[in-house]
């Protein structure tokens, strides 16, 4: 069995690196990742679920404002964690290239969540059914958690078929051509096999959506089933909805 003691669980990739212009003017100044969410930057809570779920190391994709991430967040140890960091360079890359941009700093599987995500799923049965998958199907690349949300907390766009021996596949996916058969969502945590990022061009603009759609074509991509919501800093909305489930969380700790 994959546990955090006896086999690491894999690298999480944060991507940190957008404009985060729907939060303007909160973020001309201050990156989207050391917004305050009760009384801390919100890297802090997600470093400190991340390190509660059996992360050990993080690689933080970086671009606008990156350098005040590195200054604040340092090497991790103070979170028990270690942290690296890849910045883009002259021009932002994308989702899909800042991690093609990183993946020196990866290893062979990995993690990859946004900057502004807080969720509470497990990790490590991720980790497993992932290693699972791509054993018993030979060319699974990625894997894509999935959340039955029914257009309540963001659009819907992925059509799942759940149940059966691998628990489920995802039958499409699209962030633009959505169908009413649309009743689950990406939830923003996903993981790779270096390989599905490698042939990707270096240096050059790529979006995650469209590799995991390339993935979805190719049959190389395995779903994973979440039952817990997730919460996120995206929006004035979301930082509101994020403070306050952290606010009951932290209550239910202290009682």
């Amino acid at each position: 069995m994959l546990t955090p003691a006896s086999n690491p669980l894999p690298t999480v990739a944060i991507l940190a690196g957008g404009l985060a212009t729907r939060l303007r003017p909160m973020t001309e100044t201050v990156p989207k990742s050391l917004l305050e969410v009760n009384g801390e930057p919100f890297a802090v809570h997600q470093l400190r679920l991340l390190q509660s779920k059996g992360i050990r190391r993080v690689v933080f994709c970086v671009g606008h404002l990156g350098e005040l991430i590195q200054r604040a967040i340092n090497d991790g140890a103070a979170l028990g964690l270690q942290v690296d960091y890849s910045f883009d360079g002259p021009a932002l890359l994308g989702t899909a290239g800042a991690v093609r941009n990183a993946l020196p700093k990866l290893g062979s599987s990995f993690f990859v969540m946004y900057g502004d995500s807080y969720l509470p799923c497990d990790y490590a049965a991720m980790a497993r059914k992932f290693e699972s998958s791509s054993t018993r199907n030979g060319g699974v690349l990625g894997m894509m958690t999935v959340f039955r949300n029914e257009g309540k907390w963001d659009t819907s766009n992925v059509e799942f078929e759940g149940g059966g021996v691998e628990g489920g596949k995802i039958l499409a996916y699209s962030k633009t051509n959505r169908t009413p058969r649309m009743h689950y969502i990406d939830y923003g945590l996903g993981v790779f096999r270096r390989e599905a990022f490698q042939d990707l061009p270096a240096g050059k603009p790529c979006d995650l959506a469209e590799l995991y759609a390339d993935l979805l074509r190719r049959k190389q991509l395995a779903a994973f089933e979440v039952q817990e919501r997730f919460y996120e800093i995206g929006s004035p909305e979301g930082l509101r909805e994020t403070s306050e489930f952290l606010t009951a969380r932290e209550a239910r700790q202290e009682s």
